[in-house]
């Protein structure tokens, strides 16, 4: 049988799922091997940072370096749903901004996969500080984004703020409540007046995940990005993710004072306004430590929530 070497956060998502991520686990290897006879590929060395999925170096018969992304569908409705938007966001991208997609394995197996052109190394090996790391992003984004039709498929940013209202939310509730009441109904307030904003005439394909991590060494000027999560929605909505993040310099001095001023430089980067850029990032930082709290050991998921509590 196949030996992957499958990366510690990837591994503690799925045991978080219980017997349904045990036996994606426990089929990982037969997948990989299945998906290397149908593309005729060999297999590499694992990659580590995503969370979501298997992720591994692969070369194909005509000697082209790939990367095979094999999805973990825990809950099997939600993460295909997820699945089929991201390969429709790569479809509409067409490269642009965005690694080509190069084959789609959607069937009824255990773990539907892509297999995706090979970019170099991601914005945080590169050893880029945040100041540069931000202007790549955006420099990225700005490309990415485009005009999309209505008809697409995709979810709205309407949607979507509806949707992380209830699992903020839920979320408090189930996690034993660990930040302030007054941190979610922030964290609400904000989800109802993105939702009510929404303006199709404005919206653009969105890709959802934009950070660091997934944004990758194109060629000696530019990046591309991977797994987006495909949405169409205002551009400051994508600028949410590079809020969240790098919470690290938020926390040394006045956190209120250096997350406004984050916002202000994402939204003159991109040209958009930064008040939505600012609700866009308290929605993204607050659900995205109750994530982190749930499925990851370690201290992220506080440091998240503890910028949200300082910025009220």
């Amino acid at each position: 049988m196949m030996v992957l070497d499958v990366p510690e956060l990837v591994r503690q998502r799925a045991m978080s799922n219980g017997a349904a991520g045990q036996r994606w686990l426990d089929s990982l290897p037969e997948v990989v091997r299945a998906l290397a006879d149908q593309w005729d590929l060999t297999i590499g060395q694992g990659f580590s940072g995503g969370t979501a999925g298997y992720v591994t170096a692969a070369v194909d018969s005509s000697g082209m370096s790939c990367v095979l992304k094999v999805a973990m569908p825990l809950d099997l409705n939600d993460e295909r749903d997820a699945f089929q938007r991201s390969v429709r966001a790569h479809q509409l991208a067409e490269g642009r901004g965005c690694a080509a997609l190069l084959a789609v394995d959607a069937s009824e197996s255990s773990a539907p996969a892509m297999l995706l052109e090979r970019l170099g190394p991601n914005l945080s090996e590169l050893n880029y500080g945040v100041p540069r790391i931000l202007e790549a992003v955006t420099a990225t984004l700005r490309s990415f984004w485009r005009p999309i039709p209505t008809d697409t498929g995709l979810p709205t940013g309407a949607d979507k703020a509806v949707w992380l209202a209830q699992h903020i939310a839920t979320s408090w509730t189930q996690l034993e409540k660990p930040c302030s009441r007054a941190v979610i109904d922030r964290a609400v307030l904000y989800c109802d007046e993105r939702a009510a904003a929404f303006n199709v005439t404005n919206a653009v394909l969105v890709h959802g995940d934009a950070h660091g991590w997934n944004t990758l060494r194109a060629n000696d000027r530019t990046f591309k990005f991977v797994d987006p999560e495909g949405l169409l929605s205002e551009r400051a909505h994508d600028l949410s993710v590079p809020m969240r993040e790098y919470n690290e310099p938020l926390l040394v001095g006045n956190t209120s004072r250096l997350t406004h001023q984050r916002a202000e430089l994402l939204a003159t980067l991109c040209g958009v306004d930064p008040e939505p850029v600012w609700q866009w990032g308290f929605i993204e930082r607050v659900s995205t430590g109750l994530a982190a709290v749930r499925d990851f050991e370690g201290d992220d998921g506080v440091a998240f929530l503890e910028v949200a509590e300082r910025c009220l």
